[in-house]
């Protein structure tokens, strides 16, 4: 080998070597930058999210309240306090509007919300509203109900909004969106180095959409680490919940920083097991992407064992119930509105119906909702 091809080999391998380690340089560049700017839409979506509620921004325009109108509630369990606030919402519309309305309780079965269903129809109403259950699970009834000529109109009663599975309209706030804010709270908060925990029950496909955005959220985060998503019954979180947490903080220590959950009860059972584990188990941030309970409004102002929720404005729900009834009478369209998201923080949680432990948005539409009906 001659001593001009050594140092031109030499050059050539010093070449690569630069190459390789120009080009780690600027992948390493644009994964921070990435990172930067993913950390940016993530603080600025929880900015929007947290604002207050101030502006109306449904419906404006629509048919006249129908005259003298008798509809039904059929609540999925009267016990959950989701389908009770609505229910609460839906009368103090039937009030405004005129109408009269009569409350029948599945009590949480299948069979109990079937012969509720078959209650309902019996009395012949206007429309029927379903509150906190699936449509699916009562096809056959939701299509007799269309075949008589009797809108129907749900609360959470499919996965998304808008007129699916036979209803005239699915009253809610998209899960998506739901889940996604609460997952971007921890990315803001943690300056994108949040470890963290899903919880979710298969039992439901709405829960199973919710954990699975929530994960994809996390998984964008370039400095945050997906811990594991665990599937544990709703009805069993008293049970499971304090042995799973136990579980969970000898399994990841001081990883673990951030908590998801698809629903707050999730964290009703978290507290007394994190208190005595002591250490960073105290400070693990709790956010829940749907429900609001009360509990979870109490945890939150005290700033113990949660850090935020994502509620659903129960009474402006129910307030939109009869509305789409209404326009459903009056052969028209129902209005397409789905509620923007909303995140509760300790930061946030004196305006919109917080002091009263319940998201109740400060833009005026109960006075919209009046304009329409000329009420």
């Amino acid at each position: 080998m001659t001593t001009a091809f050594f140092h031109a080999s030499l050059h050539r391998a010093r070449r690569t070597v630069f190459a390789a380690a120009l080009a780690a340089s600027l992948a390493a560049l644009s994964g921070h930058a990435m990172a930067d700017d993913f950390l940016e839409l993530a603080k600025t979506k929880v900015a929007a999210a947290t604002a207050p509620k101030t502006k109306w921004d449904g419906p404006t325009t629509g048919p006249k309240a129908a005259a003298d109108k008798t509809i039904v509630f059929v609540a999925s369990d009267m016990r959950n306090g989701g389908v009770l606030g609505v229910s609460k919402g839906v009368e103090e519309a039937t009030k405004v509007i005129g109408w009269k309305v009569r409350v029948l309780d599945g009590q949480g079965t299948v069979q109990g919300r079937t012969a509720a269903f078959n209650q309902a129809m019996a009395l012949k109403p206007a429309g029927i509203l379903l509150g906190g259950f699936d449509a699916k699970e009562q096809a056959t009834s939701v299509k007799k109900a269309a075949e008589a000529k009797i809108p129907v109109v749900g609360w959470h009663a499919a996965k998304e909004s808008g007129a699916v599975d036979g209803l005239f309209f699915n009253v809610t706030t998209n899960a998506q969106d739901v889940a996604e804010i609460a997952a971007l709270y921890a990315v803001a908060k943690s300056e994108g180095k949040a470890g963290v925990v899903v919880f979710t029950d298969s039992a439901y496909a709405v829960a199973i959409a919710k954990s699975n955005a929530m994960a994809e959220v996390i998984k964008k985060c370039g400095g945050c680490t997906l811990l594991g998503v665990e599937d544990t019954p709703l009805a069993d979180t008293s049970t499971r919940m304090p042995q799973l947490t136990t579980s969970l903080i000898q399994r990841h220590g001081a990883k673990w920083t951030y908590s998801l959950g698809i629903n707050d009860l999730y964290f009703d059972f978290m507290g007394p097991t994190l208190q005595s584990a002591g250490g960073m188990a105290k400070n693990l941030q709790n956010l829940s992407g749907g429900d609001g309970s009360e509990s979870a409004y109490q945890r939150i102002r005290s700033k113990r064992f949660q850090a935020g929720t994502v509620p659903e404005p129960l009474s402006l729900h129910g307030w939109q119930m009869v509305d789409e009834i209404n326009r459903a009478l009056g052969s028209q369209p129902p209005s397409g509105y789905s509620t923007p998201v909303h995140l509760v923080t300790a930061e946030n949680i004196a305006n919109d119906g917080g002091p009263n432990n319940s998201f109740d948005p400060g833009n005026g539409y109960r006075d919209a909702y009046k304009r329409i009906w000329g009420k």
